[in-house]
C-alpha cells in the first residue's frame, strides 16, 4: 500500500463554550490560544517530523464562511493547503471524511488519511509523531486506527474507548466505544486502566474508508459522491453540489463506521496517546494547558492579579485587574466581558443560546470582522449613522457595489486608496477623503505595498450589512457584506 500520508483537517466547529473569544464567524481554531500559532496552524504542522513518509499538503474540510480564513492562516504559517473542500451545510464528520476520501482518490492514488480536528492542542510533538508512526504501520496493514488519550483525571466530558488485547507495538484492539460517563463511572475507568479518552483522531487508507462507508452507511456515500462529481474548483477551493450534499444523512465517524466495525471484526485498533492532548472544550481546559504563575493564575494580555488564585484572566485590549478572587474565568474582548465560575465553564454555551434567541450579533461576530480583502471594525454608531475602521491588504480590493439606503464618507489615514465612483477612478492618500452618494457604484482598492486604513462614516435610513448590491467581486462571493 501507498506510503503517502494525507493530513485531513476537519474545521467546521463553532467553539461556543469559549465565547466571547470564539464566535461563529471566527471560532476557536483560528485563535492563537497557547503559543504564536493558531490551533489550525498548529494542526497543519503536526506531520512535519515524519520525513520517512511522503506527506502531502494538508486537505481541509470547512464551510463557506471560513474559507478565506483557512486559506490565509495556512499561507501565513507556510503550510498552504493542498485542497480546501467546502461543505455547503454541516453534516457531521462521516460525510466530511467521505468527501475528503473521494477527493484524495480522484487521481487514482490511495493515500493513508490522518483525520484531525482543527481545534486540538498537542503539547508533546515527539510523542505524537511516534504514535503516528505506529498508526501508519497499522493503517498500511489495512487496519482502521484511532488514537485514545491516556486519561489523567476522571473526566465526564469525553467519550471513552475500551482497549482490548495488544495487537502489535503500541496498538491494541479497539473493544468498544463508551458514552460520556458520570463521575463515579469515570473514576472506575481511570482505576481500571483499560479506558482511554476518545480523541476524534483517525488514520486509515482512503479506499478503506470508502469501502466501510459503503458497507455501513451507503446513503452517505451516494449523496457525497454525487456532490463531489458535480463539484468544481473556485479560486483555491473545491465547491461541491449543495443540493446533493444536503441530502446526505448527518452522522459521525464513530457512529457511522467505527462502532459497528469494532463489534464485527478485529479491524479496529487504538493507539494510546499520552502527548499533552486537549480539545480546549471550555475555558477551564484552556486554563489547564496554559502557563500559570505561582498562584495558579493563567493570564493573557494587560492583566494585574492581587491575592488571587486559580483564575484564567484573559484581556484582548483593556487593562484587567483581579483582586482577592479565586477560580474565576474573566475574559475581556472589545465588545463583551465574561465572568464565570471556572468549575461551571461548560455552561458558557447558555450565553450564546441567549444571544441567538435575542437576535444579537455578539454570538456570531466580533467587533472586528474578517473579510478576504482585510478587516472592518465598528467604532461608533447612533441614529442614522455608524463609523467603521477598514483595513485593506496590499493588492486587495472590495467588490464593485452599491447601496440603496446609505451614503459613505471615506477618510484615508494610512496608505493609498484607489477609488471607483461610478465612471470616475482616482487615488487618495493620507488625510484625503471622498464621498460616496446613495445609489452610486463604487469600489475601494489598495494598489500599494502597505495596508490601507480608512475611516468610513455611513449615514442613512438603514445601515445593515445586507444593504449591498454586488456587481463584480474577485473572490466570487454572493452573500458576504462588503
Amino acid at each position: 500500500m501507498s506510503q503517502i500520508l494525507q493530513p485531513v483537517i476537519l474545521s467546521g466547529g463553532a467553539g461556543t463554550r469559549l465565547w466571547p473569544l470564539s464566535r461563529k464567524a471566527f471560532p476557536k481554531q483560528f485563535h492563537a490560544l497557547v503559543d504564536e500559532f493558531t490551533l489550525l496552524q498548529a494542526t497543519a504542522g503536526r506531520c512535519e517530523g515524519l520525513g520517512e513518509y511522503q506527506v502531502s499538503s494538508p486537505m481541509v474540510v470547512t464551510n463557506e464562511a471560513h474559507r478565506f480564513l483557512v486559506a490565509d492562516q495556512l499561507l501565513d504559517c507556510g503550510q498552504p493547503a493542498g485542497s480546501i473542500l467546502l461543505e455547503p451545510v454541516g453534516r457531521n464528520t462521516a460525510p466530511a471524511l467521505t468527501l475528503a476520501a473521494l477527493h484524495a482518490t480522484r487521481s487514482g492514488e490511495n493515500p493513508v488519511l490522518l483525520v484531525m480536528p482543527a481545534d486540538h492542542v498537542i503539547a508533546n510533538q515527539e510523542v505524537f509523531e511516534e504514535a503516528l508512526r505506529e498508526g501508519m504501520r497499522q493503517a498500511v496493514a489495512g487496519k482502521v486506527v484511532t488514537f485514545g488519550i491516556v486519561p489523567d483525571s476522571p473526566h465526564t466530558g469525553y467519550g471513552y474507548i475500551r482497549k482490548g488485547e495488544p495487537v502489535s507495538g503500541q496498538a491494541a484492539r479497539l473493544q468498544a466505544f463508551v458514552e460520556k460517563p458520570d463521575r463515579a463511572t469515570a473514576e472506575g475507568y481511570l482505576q481500571d486502566g483499560h479506558y482511554l479518552w476518545n480523541s476524534g483522531i483517525f488514520m486509515l487508507s482512503a479506499s478503506r474508508w470508502l469501502e466501510l462507508i459503503e458497507r455501513y452507511a451507503p446513503a452517505i456515500l451516494t449523496s457525497v459522491r454525487e456532490a463531489h462529481e458535480k463539484g468544481s474548483a473556485d479560486l483555491d477551493f473545491f465547491r461541491v453540489d449543495a443540493d446533493a450534499f444536503a441530502g446526505s444523512p448527518s452522522d459521525s465517524i464513530d457512529y457511522a463506521v467505527m462502532e459497528p466495525l469494532s463489534q464485527e471484526s478485529d479491524a479496529c485498533v487504538v493507539v494510546p496517546l499520552d502527548a499533552g492532548w486537549s480539545d480546549i472544550g471550555a475555558w477551564e481546559a484552556l486554563w489547564e494547558v496554559s502557563t500559570q504563575d505561582d498562584q495558579k493564575n493563567a493570564v493573557h494580555g494587560d492583566v494585574f492579579a492581587w491575592e488571587s488564585h486559580g483564575n484564567l484572566l484573559y484581556s484582548q485590549g483593556r487593562m484587567l485587574a483581579a483582586v482577592g478572587v479565586e477560580n474565576l474565568v474573566v475574559v475581556e474582548t472589545p465588545d463583551a466581558v465574561l465572568v464565570a465560575d471556572k468549575a461551571r465553564a461548560q455552561e458558557v454555551k447558555r450565553v450564546t443560546e441567549h444571544l441567538e434567541q435575542e437576535g444579537r450579533g455578539e454570538s456570531e461576530f466580533h467587533r472586528c470582522v474578517f473579510r478576504p480583502w482585510g478587516t472592518f471594525e465598528g467604532i461608533d454608531q447612533g441614529h442614522r449613522f455608524q463609523v467603521k475602521r477598514i483595513m485593506v491588504k496590499p493588492g486587495a480590493s472590495l467588490s464593485l457595489q452599491m447601496h440603496h439606503h446609505r451614503a459613505e464618507h471615506w477618510i484615508v489615514v494610512k496608505g493609498t486608496a484607489r477609488v471607483t465612483c461610478d465612471d470616475n477612478t482616482f487615488l487618495l492618500t493620507e488625510n484625503q477623503s471622498t464621498y460616496i452618494p446613495i445609489g452610486t457604484r463604487h469600489r475601494l482598492e489598495n494598489p500599494g505595498s502597505v495596508p490601507l486604513e480608512i475611516i468610513e462614516v455611513q449615514s442613512g435610513a438603514y445601515l445593515g450589512e445586507d444593504d449591498i448590491v454586488r456587481f463584480e467581486d474577485v473572490y466570487n462571493r454572493d452573500g458576504d457584506s462588503k
